[in-house]
């Protein structure tokens, strides 16, 4: 029931209702301003160094700019298609891969598994020891750089293998479905497989599974990438940097 101190206009009187404001009085709750430990505001910590760091990238931007102007080719002619003909640097990973497998799986199929990949690591991983850390610890450091070093070493292997050798090279009458998709997927599935099968011997958690799925992801990109930048010259055909034919 209703306390008679209580203002009728801001507490009406209510037979259904079982409780009243009995009291004010002047205090603080264990609640207030109760924030997680080892933090701090998003405002300026975090905004002023993005702010610094786009400043500094704008800096170098207009720096380049001014030392040396973008490389222009001469005006396209529609009569006569360039080779090689190369996407966007940014695109350039992808189009490696095309090379060595179906365009439709090389192109739409493997990079949307990947990113498909990508969104359920927050939903795979779901510890919270480590969080914030990077690697998680130096257990993690150890595995991504095992993880590069071996990606480095086995993805240009594949590339040089396939486009010297290729399946083609070495049988003749093999399908188009086998060569393109059977194969060339087979081979990452198996690759991936042992990678796991490793870390499972050493009792890789969750978290380190993930660092080293990402990195062979990140670096297998940048050397699909730095491949066909770098080293594909006239009809795709891979060359030395230094042994490119004159005009490419």
């Amino acid at each position: 029931m209703m306390d008679e101190r209580q203002d009728p206009q801001i507490f009406p009187a209510d037979t259904s209702k079982t409780y009243g404001l009995m009291e004010l009085a002047r205090g603080t709750s264990p609640l207030v301003a109760k924030e997680p430990e080892d933090t701090v505001m998003t405002f300026p910590h975090l905004v002023i160094i993005e702010v610094l760091a786009a400043l500094a990238v704008m800096v170098l931007l207009l720096i380049l700019s001014a030392v040396r102007d973008a490389p222009l080719e001469e005006a396209a002619n529609p009569d006569i298609s360039p080779s090689p003909a190369k996407a966007a640097w940014y695109l350039m990973g992808i189009q490696e891969l095309i090379l060595h497998m179906h365009p439709t799986w090389g192109a739409i199929i493997v990079p949307g598994l990947a990113g498909l990949a990508l969104a359920a690591v927050p939903y795979l991983d779901r510890s919270q020891q480590d969080v914030g850390r990077w690697f998680a610890g130096p257990r993690g450091r150890r595995i991504a750089l095992c993880t590069a070093v071996g990606t480095l070493l086995v993805v240009p292997a594949l590339v040089a293998l396939d486009s010297l050798k290729g399946v083609r090279s070495v049988w003749p009458g093999v399908p188009p479905l086998v060569a393109g998709i059977v194969i060339p997927l087979g081979t990452l599935l198996v690759l991936l497989a042992v990678l796991y099968a490793v870390l499972r011997q050493f009792r890789a958690s969750v978290r380190e599974m993930m660092i080293a799925y990402f990195t062979i992801l990140v670096v297998g990109l940048v050397v699909l990438t730095l491949a066909m930048l770098l080293f594909r010259g006239p009809g795709m055909q891979l060359y030395w940097p230094w042994a490119m034919p004159a005009g490419h």
